[in-house]
């Protein structure tokens, strides 16, 4: 027995605040409590003294100060380190979010705020029907930049529309077992021994908003959100102001939950693909995933995110008129006629996942190495002198090229010898104007030197750009994937052809209806105004873009968003994101670009790249939490380290743990995620 005395020297007096039903804050509870009291007994007190006939499985204690969810139930308040002056938050687990898909569509859900960010993305993507949600996260909007506020005008969300997805697959609960997110009806049965789903998209998905295409915007609206960015406004566009010295990711961390981040109830996210590396992409199974996909590399062309040709411009704005105007059309989608993947193909790429990508050494020990034999054109960039190209008698090898003076003298020394691993592959290609070059970056001890190579026609250049690929990556043409990959350049270039067919006449301009300045991005329009004006603009332009669809003209629509996501793929900047860094020992800022198979040094001045490093070279990386500072070693002896200037160095880490970690998928998996693993790799040990 212990005195009142004793006992107000043990317990304090703790305050909580319960959320109830539909966001609404409720009342304030106080209690006296002891430290040795444990988080369930707490809310078994709370729902004791509340009395109200409501359902509680789903609520979970917050506590605002500390920015986390104390959700270890059996954990003591000593133990989390509750004190009298806590200010805790009895609130529902699974809250309305809205979320902006790529295709600019706005959807409502509900989902988990106290699960990590990963967990969540994995459950959303279940509810809207896409394959393979490590690929993408959750993204801050822009609005908080400087350069976006004047954007902000004009715009009424009220007036919106939103697709409430809680409605739409007929559940409107905020529990687990409630919500759209685990709802079994809409989750297609798997092959056991393949992974793949065991019957199309369209027969346990039907009609879905999501799986069509939005319509291209006005030009004047297209204008408003274009912005011409550098290399260094692309490391800067990725991050937001919080305070006059400090920048936050817009990327929300994977292994957070989103009310530990700052996100609240219906507030508004950006649901987009993160990690460029798309894996076992079949129209068949993947009708949302591609079409949204389709959206964001759609977005990313017209906004000049990446960077491309007029050329390149003028294809993908063909195969964009292409798509809406299959995607107007009457006819219903059919499925059924899609390819079926090869099966030695897809056992051939099964058996490189498996190996470990070792699939070409045991390729060349039971047959030779090809190799090609060409006569091409050499340049090396000088200062002060034109370019001059010479023809050589040029022998790829391995990885390697070596070039004579003639094919008679082959049999001796060669002039030089380019050794193509961790080099950096360019097209310079030019179609029209039969131009087919090749642009090598190689690895020297000051940086990267230039070499150009010039090829005559279509099937040379298709051959040689897919061995200096393969190359740059440490392979062989004993590779797989070289047929294919010669196949998808020979493709990518015959799109690239503004000529019609042999055998076509040219389109009828006069009966087409097609506003062309809504496919190209604002700055090709311009440099078209600054040539021709009124009419003539509209019909010049609108002349390239059907001339260029004449060569795409017999596609279907899947087909078209799949060309269309293979030629963004073909870009020379696909999937860089760029970040500000400065390098151990250095005395000026740089910048990163990180791919998913490579970390580029980019000298900021210039925009060229310095040094190339490759994953697959890459033997460890950590982060010394406390300078705040990324190390990576890698093979022979290279070891880098750099630290963040525009944002966490956190968020080089888990780029680089995710493009680790998505190398590791295979289709044995059966549509399983390694959760842990992947918090291991991307998580840090702060």
């Amino acid at each position: 027995m212990i005195n009142t005395a004793e006992y107000g020297n043990m317990s304090w007096e703790l305050s909580v605040q319960v959320d109830q039903r539909d966001g609404d804050e409720g009342m304030r509870f106080k209690f006296r409590v002891k430290g040795d009291l444990h988080i369930g007994g707490l809310m078994l007190k709370l729902v004791e003294k509340i009395k109200a006939p409501q359902d509680w499985s789903d609520h979970a204690l917050w506590w605002k100060q500390r920015s986390c969810w104390l959700l270890k139930t059996h954990w003591t308040l000593d133990k989390y380190g509750v004190q009298t002056d806590a200010d805790l938050r009895y609130t529902p687990q699974h809250k309305p979010l809205c979320l902006q898909l790529p295709n600019m569509k706005t959807v409502k859900l509900t989902v988990s705020y106290s699960a990590v960010v990963f967990k969540t993305v994995v459950k959303i993507c279940r509810a809207l029907n896409i394959r393979r949600p490590e690929e993408l996260s959750l993204l801050k909007p822009p609005d908080d930049l400087p350069k976006k506020k004047k954007m902000k005008k004009d715009k009424n969300p009220a007036l919106e529309e939103i697709l409430d997805m809680d409605i739409f697959n007929g559940s409107g609960g905020t529990g687990e077992r409630s919500s759209p997110l685990y709802s079994k009806t809409m989750v297609p049965t798997y092959d056991p021994e393949n992974g793949t789903p065991a019957s199309a998209t369209s027969l346990w998905f039907g009609d879905n908003p999501l799986t069509s295409s939005q319509p291209n915007l006005p030009p004047a609206e297209l204008a408003k959100m274009y912005q011409q960015l550098s290399m260094v406004d692309k490391a800067i566009i990725n991050t937001m102001a919080v305070q006059a010295a400090d920048v936050i990711d817009r990327w929300l961390d994977s292994s957070r939950s989103l009310m530990e981040q700052g996100i609240g109830e219906h507030d508004r996210l950006q649901l987009r693909f993160k990690y460029h590396c798309f894996f076992d992409l079949n129209p068949k199974y993947d009708a949302v995933r591609i079409t949204q996909l389709y959206e964001q590399a759609r977005w990313s062309i017209l906004l000049e995110e990446i960077n491309c040709t007029e050329e390149e411009m003028l294809m993908f704005a063909s195969l964009q008129y292409h798509i809406c105007k299959m995607t107007m059309s009457t006819e219903p989608l059919d499925f059924s006629n899609e390819p079926e993947i090869d099966e030695v193909e897809a056992a051939l790429s099964n058996l490189e996942v498996t190996l470990g990508g070792k699939t070409d050494r045991i390729l060349e020990d039971i047959t030779d190495v090809p190799k090609l034999a060409d006569s091409l054109k050499l340049f090396r960039p000088k200062r002060l002198a034109l370019r001059s190209y010479k023809e050589y008698w040029f022998v790829f090898k391995d990885t390697t090229i070596s070039y004579y003076k003639n094919k008679e003298t082959a049999s001796g020394e060669p002039i030089e010898q380019l050794h193509l691993r961790g080099c950096e592959v360019v097209p310079d290609v030019n179609v029209t104007d039969k131009k087919f070059g090749i642009k090598l970056l190689l690895p020297v001890a000051d940086g990267m030197s230039e070499v150009y190579i010039l090829c005559d026609n279509e099937t040379q250049y298709a051959k040689w750009k897919a061995a200096c690929t393969l190359a740059s990556k440490g392979k062989t043409m004993a590779y797989s994937s070289y047929r294919s990959e010669v196949k998808n350049i020979q493709s990518f270039l015959q799109m690239k052809s503004l000529a019609p067919p042999p055998g076509q006449s040219a389109p009828d301009l006069d009966t087409m209806e097609m506003n062309a300045e809504c496919f190209v991005s604002p700055r090709y329009t311009k440099r078209y105004k600054t040539k021709q004006v009124g009419v003539y603009l509209q019909y010049r332009l609108t002349a390239r873009i059907l001339e260029a669809h004449q060569n795409i003209a017999s596609l279907s629509l899947n087909e078209a968003k799949m060309r269309f996501i293979h030629a963004w793929q073909s870009l020379a900047e696909f999937g860089i994101k760029y970040y500000i860094v400065r390098f151990r020992g250095s005395k000026k800022n740089e910048l990163m670009g990180i791919s998913y198979n490579r970390l580029i040094r980019i000298d900021m001045s210039t925009g060229l790249p310095v040094t190339t490093w490759r994953f697959a070279n890459m033997k460890q990386w950590n982060v010394n939490w406390e300078i705040r500072q990324v190390a990576i070693d890698f093979d022979q002896n290279v070891s880098i380290a750099f630290s963040c200037v525009s944002c966490d160095c956190k968020v080089v880490h888990e780029y680089i743990g995710g493009y680790i970690f998505l190398s590791t998928r295979s289709k044995d998996q059966n549509e399983t995620l390694d959760e842990e693993l992947f918090h291991k790799l991307t998580g840090g040990q702060e």
